[in-house]
Protein backbone atom coordinates (compact mmCIF):
# COMPACT_ATOMS: atom_id res chain seq x y z
CA UNK A 1 0.00 0.00 0.00
CA UNK A 2 2.62 2.12 0.89
CA UNK A 3 4.77 1.50 -2.33
CA UNK A 4 1.24 2.37 -4.31
CA UNK A 5 0.43 5.64 -2.61
CA UNK A 6 4.51 6.60 -3.23
CA UNK A 7 3.77 6.19 -6.95
CA UNK A 8 0.88 7.82 -7.51
CA UNK A 9 2.20 11.00 -5.84
CA UNK A 10 5.24 10.98 -8.10
CA UNK A 11 2.78 11.21 -11.16
CA UNK A 12 -0.60 12.19 -10.40
CA UNK A 13 -1.21 13.86 -13.91
CA UNK A 14 -0.30 10.51 -15.80
CA UNK A 15 -2.16 8.70 -13.92
CA UNK A 16 -5.32 10.78 -14.04
CA UNK A 17 -4.90 11.36 -17.45
CA UNK A 18 -4.50 7.44 -17.75
CA UNK A 19 -7.86 6.66 -15.77
CA UNK A 20 -10.39 9.68 -18.14
CA UNK A 21 -8.71 8.60 -21.42
CA UNK A 22 -8.93 4.46 -20.98
CA UNK A 23 -12.16 4.61 -19.13
CA UNK A 24 -13.40 6.56 -21.74
CA UNK A 25 -12.42 4.51 -24.60
CA UNK A 26 -13.26 1.40 -22.71
CA UNK A 27 -16.91 2.41 -21.55
CA UNK A 28 -17.61 3.80 -25.39
CA UNK A 29 -16.91 1.16 -26.93
CA UNK A 30 -18.89 -0.93 -23.64
CA UNK A 31 -21.98 1.04 -23.88
CA UNK A 32 -21.97 0.70 -27.63
CA UNK A 33 -22.12 -2.55 -27.92
CA UNK A 34 -24.54 -3.88 -24.79
CA UNK A 35 -26.74 -0.48 -24.06
CA UNK A 36 -28.62 0.07 -21.47
CA UNK A 37 -31.41 2.21 -22.85
CA UNK A 38 -31.87 2.55 -26.71
CA UNK A 39 -31.26 6.39 -26.65
CA UNK A 40 -32.18 8.18 -30.10
CA UNK A 41 -29.30 10.88 -30.15
CA UNK A 42 -26.34 11.74 -32.99
CA UNK A 43 -23.60 9.79 -30.61
CA UNK A 44 -20.46 11.76 -32.14
CA UNK A 45 -22.08 15.34 -31.70
CA UNK A 46 -22.87 14.29 -28.47
CA UNK A 47 -19.72 13.54 -27.37
CA UNK A 48 -18.09 16.09 -29.00
CA UNK A 49 -19.95 18.60 -26.87
CA UNK A 50 -19.68 16.70 -23.85
CA UNK A 51 -15.81 16.83 -24.95
CA UNK A 52 -15.19 20.80 -25.31
CA UNK A 53 -16.80 20.65 -21.39
CA UNK A 54 -14.11 18.19 -20.34
CA UNK A 55 -11.16 20.48 -21.90
CA UNK A 56 -12.35 23.32 -20.14
CA UNK A 57 -12.56 21.06 -16.63
CA UNK A 58 -9.43 19.83 -17.48
CA UNK A 59 -8.05 23.19 -18.26
CA UNK A 60 -9.39 24.49 -15.07
CA UNK A 61 -8.01 21.29 -13.03
CA UNK A 62 -4.42 22.48 -14.34
CA UNK A 63 -5.06 26.28 -12.88
CA UNK A 64 -6.16 25.43 -9.61
CA UNK A 65 -3.95 22.09 -9.19
CA UNK A 66 -1.29 24.40 -6.87
CA UNK A 67 -4.26 25.47 -4.37
CA UNK A 68 -4.78 21.66 -4.28
CA UNK A 69 -1.13 19.97 -4.28
CA UNK A 70 -0.52 23.57 -1.54
CA UNK A 71 -3.01 21.76 0.50
CA UNK A 72 -1.55 18.73 0.60
CA UNK A 73 1.91 19.56 1.58
CA UNK A 74 0.77 21.91 4.45
CA UNK A 75 -1.35 18.78 6.00
CA UNK A 76 1.86 16.41 5.48
CA UNK A 77 4.27 18.93 6.80
CA UNK A 78 2.52 20.00 9.89
CA UNK A 79 0.44 16.56 10.29
CA UNK A 80 -2.83 18.77 10.26
CA UNK A 81 -6.26 17.17 9.88
CA UNK A 82 -8.44 14.62 11.61
CA UNK A 83 -6.30 11.53 10.94
CA UNK A 84 -3.45 12.55 12.31
CA UNK A 85 -5.16 12.91 15.41
CA UNK A 86 -4.08 9.36 16.16
CA UNK A 87 -1.88 7.16 14.85
CA UNK A 88 -3.35 5.11 12.10
CA UNK A 89 -1.81 2.85 9.93
CA UNK A 90 -1.33 3.59 6.26
CA UNK A 91 -4.37 1.78 4.57
CA UNK A 92 -6.95 3.13 7.16
CA UNK A 93 -5.50 6.82 7.09
CA UNK A 94 -5.91 5.77 3.00
CA UNK A 95 -9.52 4.41 3.57
CA UNK A 96 -10.69 7.21 5.59
CA UNK A 97 -9.29 9.94 3.78
CA UNK A 98 -10.90 8.52 0.59
CA UNK A 99 -14.37 8.46 1.92
CA UNK A 100 -13.92 11.63 3.42
CA UNK A 101 -12.85 13.39 0.81
CA UNK A 102 -15.82 11.08 -1.75
CA UNK A 103 -17.79 12.82 1.31
CA UNK A 104 -17.07 16.44 1.07
CA UNK A 105 -15.41 16.77 -2.64
CA UNK A 106 -18.94 15.16 -4.13
CA UNK A 107 -21.32 14.22 -2.08
CA UNK A 108 -21.49 17.73 0.27
CA UNK A 109 -20.94 20.20 -2.58
CA UNK A 110 -23.50 18.02 -4.85
CA UNK A 111 -25.99 17.81 -2.58
CA UNK A 112 -25.47 22.04 -1.83
CA UNK A 113 -25.68 22.53 -5.80
CA UNK A 114 -29.13 20.99 -5.76
CA UNK A 115 -30.34 23.53 -2.87
CA UNK A 116 -28.61 26.34 -3.84
CA UNK A 117 -30.29 28.66 -6.27
CA UNK A 118 -27.96 30.14 -7.98
CA UNK A 119 -25.24 27.13 -8.28
CA UNK A 120 -28.04 24.77 -9.03
CA UNK A 121 -27.84 27.09 -12.30
CA UNK A 122 -24.36 25.92 -12.98
CA UNK A 123 -25.49 22.34 -12.36
CA UNK A 124 -28.27 22.58 -14.70
CA UNK A 125 -25.56 21.91 -17.34
CA UNK A 126 -24.26 18.69 -16.31
CA UNK A 127 -28.54 17.46 -15.71
CA UNK A 128 -29.60 19.42 -19.06
CA UNK A 129 -28.00 16.17 -20.82
CA UNK A 130 -31.13 14.04 -22.13
CA UNK A 131 -28.86 11.57 -23.18
CA UNK A 132 -26.81 10.23 -20.66
CA UNK A 133 -23.92 8.20 -21.26
CA UNK A 134 -20.10 8.10 -20.18
CA UNK A 135 -19.30 11.74 -21.81
CA UNK A 136 -22.13 12.78 -19.59
CA UNK A 137 -19.62 12.45 -16.50
CA UNK A 138 -17.35 15.42 -18.61
CA UNK A 139 -20.64 17.81 -18.97
CA UNK A 140 -19.79 20.24 -15.94
CA UNK A 141 -19.85 23.99 -16.72
CA UNK A 142 -16.73 25.36 -15.74
CA UNK A 143 -18.17 27.20 -12.53
CA UNK A 144 -19.41 23.96 -11.00
CA UNK A 145 -15.47 22.74 -11.25
CA UNK A 146 -14.36 25.48 -9.34
CA UNK A 147 -16.83 24.57 -6.65
CA UNK A 148 -16.10 20.88 -6.77
CA UNK A 149 -12.19 21.84 -6.16
CA UNK A 150 -12.72 24.40 -3.27
CA UNK A 151 -14.53 21.88 -1.65
CA UNK A 152 -11.91 18.88 -2.46
CA UNK A 153 -9.59 21.15 -1.09
CA UNK A 154 -11.56 22.05 2.19
CA UNK A 155 -11.95 17.49 2.57
CA UNK A 156 -7.60 17.85 2.45
CA UNK A 157 -7.68 20.05 5.03
CA UNK A 158 -10.06 18.97 7.18
CA UNK A 159 -9.01 15.32 7.10
CA UNK A 160 -5.44 15.29 6.57
CA UNK A 161 -4.82 14.10 3.00
CA UNK A 162 -1.52 13.78 1.44
CA UNK A 163 -0.76 13.44 -2.52
CA UNK A 164 -0.93 10.19 -3.28
CA UNK A 165 -4.12 9.81 -1.30
CA UNK A 166 -5.62 12.61 -3.17
CA UNK A 167 -4.65 11.13 -6.63
CA UNK A 168 -6.01 7.65 -5.39
CA UNK A 169 -9.53 9.33 -5.01
CA UNK A 170 -9.15 11.48 -8.13
CA UNK A 171 -8.43 8.26 -9.69
CA UNK A 172 -11.30 6.59 -8.16
CA UNK A 173 -13.99 9.68 -8.55
CA UNK A 174 -13.27 9.58 -12.72
CA UNK A 175 -13.88 5.86 -13.03
CA UNK A 176 -17.00 6.09 -11.13
CA UNK A 177 -18.20 8.88 -12.81
CA UNK A 178 -17.28 7.11 -15.96
CA UNK A 179 -19.23 3.44 -14.67
CA UNK A 180 -22.56 5.20 -13.33
CA UNK A 181 -22.99 7.46 -16.45
CA UNK A 182 -21.85 5.03 -19.07
CA UNK A 183 -25.61 3.62 -21.03
CA UNK A 184 -24.75 0.10 -18.61
CA UNK A 185 -26.91 -1.63 -16.25
CA UNK A 186 -25.86 -4.11 -13.98
CA UNK A 187 -28.37 -7.22 -13.37
CA UNK A 188 -30.70 -6.55 -10.40
CA UNK A 189 -28.83 -9.09 -8.47
CA UNK A 190 -26.06 -7.42 -8.36
CA UNK A 191 -26.87 -3.71 -8.84
CA UNK A 192 -28.40 -4.00 -5.43
CA UNK A 193 -25.92 -5.77 -3.47
CA UNK A 194 -23.45 -3.45 -4.51
CA UNK A 195 -25.59 -0.05 -4.09
CA UNK A 196 -25.37 -0.82 -0.50
CA UNK A 197 -21.88 0.06 -0.48
CA UNK A 198 -21.36 1.73 -3.51
CA UNK A 199 -23.03 4.27 -5.92
CA UNK A 200 -24.13 1.63 -8.72
CA UNK A 201 -24.56 2.36 -12.40
CA UNK A 202 -28.67 2.02 -11.92
CA UNK A 203 -28.34 3.96 -8.72
CA UNK A 204 -27.22 7.04 -10.21
CA UNK A 205 -29.23 6.64 -13.06
CA UNK A 206 -31.94 7.76 -10.91
CA UNK A 207 -30.20 10.88 -10.22
CA UNK A 208 -30.70 11.81 -14.10
CA UNK A 209 -34.51 11.02 -13.98
CA UNK A 210 -36.13 14.44 -15.36
CA UNK A 211 -38.63 14.42 -12.56
CA UNK A 212 -38.53 15.56 -9.03
CA UNK A 213 -38.24 14.23 -5.87
CA UNK A 214 -35.60 11.41 -8.05
CA UNK A 215 -33.35 14.55 -9.30
CA UNK A 216 -33.13 15.49 -5.20
CA UNK A 217 -31.64 12.00 -4.97
CA UNK A 218 -28.54 9.17 -4.88
CA UNK A 219 -26.01 12.49 -4.47
CA UNK A 220 -23.08 10.52 -3.84
CA UNK A 221 -19.82 9.43 -6.56
CA UNK A 222 -17.95 6.65 -4.95
CA UNK A 223 -19.95 5.77 -1.26
CA UNK A 224 -23.68 5.01 -1.50
CA UNK A 225 -23.37 5.45 2.27
CA UNK A 226 -23.35 9.24 2.53
CA UNK A 227 -26.94 9.04 0.53
CA UNK A 228 -28.09 6.10 3.11
CA UNK A 229 -27.00 8.08 6.01
CA UNK A 230 -28.32 11.47 5.39
CA UNK A 231 -31.79 9.86 4.10
CA UNK A 232 -31.22 11.08 -0.09
CA UNK A 233 -31.04 7.26 -1.32
CA UNK A 234 -33.72 6.19 -3.51
CA UNK A 235 -33.59 2.37 -4.97
CA UNK A 236 -32.76 1.76 -8.44
CA UNK A 237 -36.29 0.27 -9.25
CA UNK A 238 -37.38 4.12 -9.97
CA UNK A 239 -35.11 3.89 -13.87
CA UNK A 240 -37.13 1.33 -14.62
CA UNK A 241 -39.60 3.94 -16.24
CA UNK A 242 -36.83 6.91 -17.14
CA UNK A 243 -36.72 9.49 -18.68
CA UNK A 244 -33.12 12.13 -19.00
CA UNK A 245 -33.30 15.59 -18.45
CA UNK A 246 -35.07 18.15 -16.65
CA UNK A 247 -38.99 19.00 -16.39
CA UNK A 248 -38.03 22.70 -15.73
CA UNK A 249 -36.32 23.42 -18.92
CA UNK A 250 -38.22 25.02 -21.71
CA UNK A 251 -38.85 22.47 -24.25
CA UNK A 252 -35.73 21.71 -26.42
CA UNK A 253 -33.18 24.13 -24.10
CA UNK A 254 -31.28 20.58 -23.18
CA UNK A 255 -30.06 20.56 -26.84
CA UNK A 256 -28.69 23.84 -26.94
CA UNK A 257 -25.05 24.80 -28.15
CA UNK A 258 -22.05 25.43 -26.12
CA UNK A 259 -22.34 29.32 -25.80
CA UNK A 260 -25.64 29.06 -24.65
CA UNK A 261 -24.69 26.11 -22.12
CA UNK A 262 -22.30 28.17 -20.71
CA UNK A 263 -24.56 30.78 -20.65
CA UNK A 264 -27.20 29.16 -17.99
CA UNK A 265 -26.40 30.08 -15.34
CA UNK A 266 -26.51 34.08 -16.37
CA UNK A 267 -29.63 33.67 -17.85
CA UNK A 268 -32.63 34.75 -16.04
CA UNK A 269 -34.66 31.58 -15.14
Amino acid sequence: MEALIEQLASMPDAVRTSVLVVGLMLFWVLEGALPRFQLAYDKQRHAALNLLFAAMVVTIGLLLSLMVVKACEFTTTHQFGLLYLADLPLWLHTLLGVMILDLVGAYLIHLIQHKVGWMWKFHVVHHSDTAVDVTTSLRQHPGETVFRISFTTLGILIAGIPIGVLVLYQSLSILFAQITHANLGLPAAIDRPLSWVFVSPNMHKVHHHYKQPFTDTNYGNIFSVWDRLFGTYAPATACEDLKYGLDTLPEGDERLGLRRLLETPFRES
